[in-house]
């Protein structure tokens, strides 16, 4: 137990990391999205090995996504034919998908995860306004489509995580045809079991700071709730730089410990 909740040494400096990099990525979450992208380089920069800087991340991650999953279903914004076979899908994606990572050196993973954040960035920052309102499609194209997405984004949410809310919510609406608070509310509920999937792989093999991942989790709540409440007019102007600071601190650090 002891080694679960302290599998490294905590000091005051991770504390202070943690705490400050996991607020300011679930603040610009909570204004233009994108907060993953910011949550993973801060516990590296921490100084977590990258497979337990995965697995701390993917737990704090989890308390703000259940928050947001509770409210979507209370308002009804869930289809549930769509949401049940998906939350399946995706808790099974995220645990082959947690298995393939933590089967990938360490050095190897550092390297992908500075191909692979900046491409997510892209997209994430890229994103066009949704549809509202559901388009016409066959429920067989959209069953096929809506499942496969699950499964896919699972494997990639439990392999790295950052961006898989956005590219769920891009695919369910305009290749799914679904209307944007449904869909938004089936992503949640995807979203959630992909993390217990992957954060329930992640225990089971060590890769969780569970008192640093609580410390983050209070941390994301604190963020999401001043930030959904913020009316910031252009906030992707504020979110561009933020995130690609972050990233850059990302890149000093990750090159200086492999060269």
């Amino acid at each position: 137990m002891q080694a679960m909740l302290f599998p490294m040494a905590l000091t005051p400096r991770m504390i202070v990391i943690v705490v400050l990099g996991v607020f300011l990525a679930s603040l610009v979450d909570g204004v233009a999205g994108g907060g993953g992208i910011i949550s993973v380089p801060v516990y590296l920069l921490a100084g977590l090995p990258a497979h337990l800087a995965l697995g701390t991340n993917k737990f704090s991650s989890g308390v703000g996504t259940a928050v947001s999953a509770v409210r979507f279903v209370r308002r009804g914004f869930v289809d549930w034919a769509l949401a049940i076979p998906s939350i399946a899908l995706g808790l099974i994606g995220a645990h082959l998908g947690t298995r393939l990572q933590l089967a990938v050196e360490e050095r190897y993973l550092k390297w992908l995860l500075l191909i692979v954040l900046p491409l997510v960035a892209l997209v994430v920052l890229r994103q066009k306004k949704l549809p509202e309102e559901p388009g016409e499609i066959a429920p067989g194209r959209q069953k096929a489509i809506v499942w496969g997405a699950s499964a896919l984004v699972g494997v990639y949410d439990g392999f790295y995580g950052p961006g898989a809310g956005t590219f769920l919510l891009l695919i369910f609406c305009h290749l799914g045809k679904m209307g944007l608070r449904t869909a938004a509310g089936n992503v949640k509920l995807v979203n959630l079991s992909s993390i217990i999937g992957a954060v329930a792989t992640s225990l089971m093999h060590g890769k969780v700071f569970l008192v640093l991942g609580l410390i983050g989790a209070v941390a994301s709540v604190a963020g999401h709730f001043i930030g959904s409440g913020l009316a910031i007019k252009d906030g992707s102007k504020i979110v561009r730089p933020v995130i690609l600071v972050v990233l850059a601190l990302l890149a000093v650090k990750v090159i200086s410990e492999l060269l």
